[in-house]
C-alpha cells in the first residue's frame, strides 16, 4: 500500500481524514497554510470537535503524523489529497484560489508515480478543466507519469452515528488508471468504495447530495411560512406523514441553511449551468426560499412583540448561533443574518452559545452572554436557533415570557413562557 499520505488543508475536512489515516497505519503529512492551526497540532490542541486532544496526541505521539506549512514534504509522499476551501465569491461564483494555489505547489514539486486526489466540493469538470493542467505543466503526463482522481468529501461535523471508514467513498478518476489507483488505496482505507466512470460524475455525484437536501430543506422552510397561514402545525404534519413507509423523506423547517456544504454547493452547479448557457429553476427558488425564511423570522419576531414594547427599545436574546446543533461552527450560519436584521430594525441583541464564546457580525463583535434567570426573564423575547444538546429548556421556559423556537425543540416542556413554535399555525 502507498504508506505516506500528504493531506493539504487540515479544516473540518482534512484534518479528520489524516487522523483516520493516522490510526489505520498510514505516514501522514499534514500540510496547512494557518501557522496557527499547525502550532495547535503539534501541541495536540485540537480546534475541531471531532478530532479530540487524546487521539490528536496519540497520532503525534505514533510519529506517523507531522503537521506542517512546508510543501516540499510533498516530494516525499505517494500520495497528496487535497482537502481545501472551495468557498463562493461575494457575486456568488466559485472561489477556486485554494485548489488552483494547491495544485501549484504540487506542480512544482510532482514526482512520478504520485497520485494526486482532489476531496473539496466542487463544479463538475473542475479536475480535468482546472487542476490537471495546471498540475501536467510539470511536464508530467496524467496517467502515465502521475495520477489524478477526484473523491468528493463526506465529512458530517458532529455526527456520531458514521466514522469516516464508514461512509462509502465515490470515487472517479481522469482515466481509468488513475481511477484505479485511487481505488486501491481508498478500497484498503474504507470499508466501501463506489466507483464512478468520470472525475466529472465523482464531482457532480456530491452536488446532486447536497441540491437535493438545500431544495427538501428550502421546500419544509416554505411550508412552515403556509403552515402558519393556514393556521396549521407543520411539525404535527411532517410527523403524520412520515408514518408512510414508502415515498416520504422527513424534513424540518428551520431557521435557514448553514454550513460549509448545503448552502455552497447549489451555487456551484449553478455557476456550471450558467456556463452551459441553462440554469436549474429548482436551485433559484430554493436559495430565495432559504434567504426568505430568514426574513420570515426577524418579521414574525416583530409581529409577537406587537405593542408589548416598541421593537426598537427591545430585548431580544438568541440562544444557539451555529448553523448546526452540537457543532462549533458558525460559517454560513443564518442565525448571523438574523442578529444582524434584528439590529437593523434597532433592536437590543444579545446571544448565548456554549460553543461560541464570541463572534464578530458585520462591524460589531458580541460576546456570548451568561444565561441567568435574571437575563431570561428581562428579555423581551427568547429565540432559539439551534437546538443544542445542551439547551436548558426547564430554565429558559421558567424565566422567559415570551420563547420563538424554530427548532421544535420545546416541545412538551412546561414553564411560564408563552411558546410560538415556527410553522406552528399559531395566531399572534
Amino acid at each position: 500500500m502507498n504508506n505516506k499520505i500528504a493531506v493539504i488543508g487540515q479544516g473540518y475536512v482534512g484534518l479528520p481524514l489524516s487522523i483516520m489515516l493516522v490510526e489505520k497505519g498510514y505516514d501522514v503529512i499534514g500540510i496547512d497554510l494557518d501557522e496557527a492551526k499547525i502550532t495547535s497540532l503539534n501541541n495536540a490542541k485540537s480546534y475541531i470537535g471531532d478530532i479530540t486532544d487524546n487521539r490528536l496526541q496519540k497520532a503525534n505521539l505514533s510519529n506517523r503524523f507531522k503537521a506542517t506549512t512546508n510543501f516540499d514534504e510533498l516530494l516525499v509522499v505517494d500520495t497528496i489529497i487535497i482537502c481545501v476551501p472551495t468557498p463562493l465569491t461575494t457575486e456568488h461564483k466559485p472561489d477556486l484560489r485554494f485548489i488552483v494555489s494547491a495544485g501549484e505547489a504540487i506542480q512544482k514539486r510532482l514526482q512520478k508515480g504520485q497520485l494526486v486526489i482532489l476531496e473539496s466540493s466542487t463544479f463538475p469538470g473542475t479536475t480535468k478543466e482546472v487542476l490537471l493542467p495546471i498540475l501536467e505543466k510539470s511536464g508530467l503526463k496524467v496517467g502515465i507519469d502521475f495520477y489524478l482522481a477526484n473523491s468528493p468529501e463526506r465529512i458530517d461535523p458532529g455526527n456520531k452515528k458514521y466514522k469516516v471508514d464508514e461512509i462509502p467513498k465515490v470515487v472517479g478518476g481522469i482515466t481509468d488508471e488513475c481511477k484505479n489507483k485511487a481505488l486501491s488505496l481508498y478500497g484498503d482505507i474504507y470499508q466501501k468504495v463506489v466507483p464512478v466512470s468520470t472525475s466529472e460524475a465523482a464531482e457532480l455525484t456530491k452536488l446532486l447530495e447536497n441540491t437535493y437536501r438545500f431544495i427538501n430543506i428550502s421546500f419544509i422552510n416554505e411550508m412552515a411560512i403556509l403552515s402558519d397561514m393556514l393556521n396549521t402545525d407543520i411539525w404535527e404534519v411532517i410527523e403524520a406523514a412520515a408514518t408512510k413507509p414508502y415515498g416520504f423523506t422527513p424534513y424540518y423547517p428551520g431557521p435557514g441553511i448553514g454550513g460549509h456544504c448545503i448552502p455552497v454547493d447549489p451555487l456551484y452547479l449553478q455557476w456550471k449551468l450558467q456556463q452551459l448557457n441553462t440554469n436549474s429553476e429548482f436551485i433559484l427558488l430554493s436559495d430565495s426560499t432559504n434567504q426568505k425564511i430568514i426574513d420570515y423570522i426577524v418579521n414574525r419576531t416583530e409581529e409577537m412583540l406587537g405593542d408589548q414594547k416598541p421593537f426598537d427599545s427591545s430585548t431580544i436574546l438568541i440562544y444557539g448561533i451555529t448553523y448546526k446543533k452540537d457543532v462549533a461552527d458558525t460559517r454560513d450560519s443564518p442565525s448571523l443574518l438574523i442578529i444582524d436584521k434584528l439590529k437593523q430594525k434597532g433592536a437590543n441583541v444579545l446571544y448565548h452559545d456554549p460553543y461560541i464564546p464570541s463572534i464578530k457580525i458585520g462591524d460589531e463583535l458580541f460576546t456570548s452572554v451568561d444565561l441567568t434567570d435574571s437575563l431570561l426573564s428581562q428579555s423581551d423575547c427568547v429565540i432559539i436557533l439551534a437546538d443544542h444538546s445542551k439547551i436548558p429548556l426547564e430554565q429558559i421556559l421558567t424565566h422567559a415570557s415570551l420563547v420563538f423556537d424554530t427548532r421544535n425543540v420545546t416541545g412538551t416542556f412546561e414553564g411560564n413562557a408563552r411558546v410560538i413554535k415556527l410553522g406552528d399555525g399559531q395566531k399572534i
